[in-house]
């Protein structure tokens, strides 16, 4: 497995990462380096990311995914869905981070799926599932399966919480990646009441000591207090009409 040098992008988020606690060996970051290439190369003829440059690629998707690592205690063996996976972010990079994470990636576009099973399979990473659907679908098959579900640049934030709680055990968190946060809140705890969430804890970026290299953001969890009701997820078109 290639070392990654000390001047590399993947040297800066490895000391960043530091920052939060969370420790990334020298395979990690060889992955998380490969990984990158892949994206930067498959991004010439898929719209993946408008994150293109290494470095931002290192700040902006791995190290903003492995906040999630700071905003919970983590037993390292979860069972994560990822909703709106897009280029793998957060999911595949809270993988890469703890290994023993069993992570479902939601990617409604082809394409993208398609990419994220080239890098589970280029770079031999188990544990780690494509479903190719819509979250709002999936999560009729797959109710009170998960410990975490994640979703990162999804909708606002009572959308997210419509996704992701039918997909949670109770107990189990959702983690929502949110810039503009405050005119959100009210929608969001409606939806709480209505799904069966509480909103248990706001981090901002600056919280953990990252406002400089990752401003205006805040991780938002929500903890599964009681069974979803069966109405929802909504359809996208009905939850258009009726927003919270």
């Amino acid at each position: 497995m290639p070392t990654v040098s000390a001047d590399t992008p993947f040297a800066v988020l490895a000391r960043e990462a530091q920052r939060i606690g969370v420790r990334l060996d020298s395979a990690t970051l060889g992955l998380c380096e490969r990984y990158a290439d892949l994206l930067i190369e498959r991004n010439t003829s898929v719209n993946l990311t408008a994150i293109t440059a290494p470095l931002d690629i290192a700040r902006k998707h791995f190290l903003d995914s492995i906040t999630a690592l700071a905003v919970r205690t983590w037993t390292g063996r979860e069972r994560v869905v990822d909703v709106g996976s897009g280029a793998g972010f957060p999911g595949l990079a809270l993988r890469l981070a703890l290994s023993g994470l069993r992570v479902t990636l939601v990617e409604s576009m082809g394409k993208k799926a398609r990419f994220l099973e080239e890098v589970t399979t280029t770079l031999a990473i188990d544990g780690v599932e494509v479903c190719n659907a819509r979250a709002e679908a999936l999560a009729r098959e797959r109710r009170d399966r998960y410990d975490v579900a994640t979703a990162r640049a999804v909708g606002s934030l009572g959308a997210v919480i419509e996704y992701l709680l039918p997909f949670l055990r109770v107990g189990g968190d959702a983690i929502a990646w949110k810039g503009r946060l405050h005119d959100e809140l009210a929608g969001a705890r409606k939806a709480c009441i209505s799904i069966g969430g509480e909103i248990v804890r706001i981090t901002s970026t600056s919280d953990l000591g990252l406002g400089d290299t990752l401003p205006g953001r805040s991780l938002v969890v929500v903890r599964k207090t009681r069974p979803t009701p069966p109405r929802f997820p909504r359809s996208a078109a009905e939850a258009k009409r009726r927003p919270w």
